[in-house]
Order: C-alpha cells, then structure tokens, then sequence
C-alpha cells in the first residue's frame, strides 16, 4: 500500500528512495468497514487519509438532520475535511467509508514531521490539494443546470465506479435529490 503512494506522489513530483522510505514509514495502514466514520462532525479531523482502495464521501447534516455528501473519493485520492485538518478547528463535516476501505493513515503532527524532513513534501501535498478542490469545483459545476433526470445521467457518465458501489440515498444527496426521486428516476430509464 505504501508503494501505491508513493507511485502516485511521484506522479507529481520525483521522490528519492529515502524519502520514500520516510513516508512509508510514517503512513499508517487501515481496513474501514463500509460505513464506518473516519471522521465526525463536530471535532477536529487529525488525519490525512490516502485511499488504496473503496470509496469515502465527505458529508454533513443539514438544518433539517438530512445527510448532505458534499464529494465521493476513490482510490488514489486524499481525503481530509482541509479546514479542520490545518488549521484545528471543529468540522462541519464527516468523513465515511461507503464501501469496504484501506487507507494510508498520515496524522497531523506525523505529517508536518515528514515537511520539516522532506522540504518539497509539504508543496507537493498543497498542490495534490489544489488540483483536488479544482476537480471537485468543476465537477460540481458541471451538475448546474440539469434537472433531476439530467443530473443523474450526467452522474453516471462522469463518476460510473462510484455509481455501482455507493448506496442509492447517498447519490440522491450528493445530486441534490431525495431517494423517492432518484428512485423514480430509475425505474424509468
């Protein structure tokens, strides 16, 4: 698992062999239960997670106690609620297993270790960072605009692994819709 980090770090920039040694060393391996919550709402999110495998979403509750899921990450992503993460504050957000997951764990303290012990590390992850709030931006944007039906049918054409993995009522969240809707949505396609 630590060498699918590290391959996929080295997609954006070279890392050395002891830097590597370094992260793997730091990057704690963890099978979560689809489900589960990695982290909740209504505390500081410590942990950077990298995902080798499964499928996590970022959600919170509404004023109504409706889960609303704000993204879904796959493999070879990160996942963190990032306001929490930097700067300590409590989130609004959880973090939750939608199919049986194994994370790369990397703790907030381990981390900035790791960018006092490799310089560029710390440049590197703001970038992976950047370039993942991008995607998720145009990704959400690309949604506007459409009806229900629209929506759903985009969905399946721009995320189709997420689609045949994640539970029907965390779709209709994601796509803004209730379950009753997508459900009719679907029956009708």
């Amino acid at each position: 698992m630590q060498a699918q980090l590290i391959s996929f770090l080295t997609s954006y920039h070279p890392i050395t062999q002891s830097d590597a040694q370094l992260i793997s060393l730091v990057a704690e391996k963890k099978k979560i239960s689809k489900g589960s919550t990695l982290s909740e709402a209504g505390k500081v999110c410590r942990e950077l997670f990298f995902i080798c495998s499964g499928i996590l979403r970022i959600f919170r509750s509404n004023e109504n106690g409706n889960e609303v899921t704000h993204v879904f990450l796959g493999e070879n992503r990160f996942c963190t609620v990032l306001q929490s993460f930097n700067e300590k504050t409590i989130s609004l957000e959880a973090i939750q297993a939608c199919t049986d997951t194994e994370v790369l764990v990397l703790s907030y303290p381990d981390l900035h270790k790791l960018y006092t012990q490799i310089p560029y590390l710390e440049a590197l992850i703001h970038q992976i960072h950047q370039q993942s709030l991008l995607d998720k931006i145009q990704l959400q944007n690309a949604y506007r605009g459409y009806d229900s039906s629209e929506r759903y049918e985009l969905f399946l054409k721009r995320q189709p692994e997420i689609a045949l993995y994640v539970s029907q009522s965390d779709i209709a969240s994601y796509l803004g819709i209730t379950p009753q809707s997508l459900s009719r949505i679907r029956k009708n396609r």
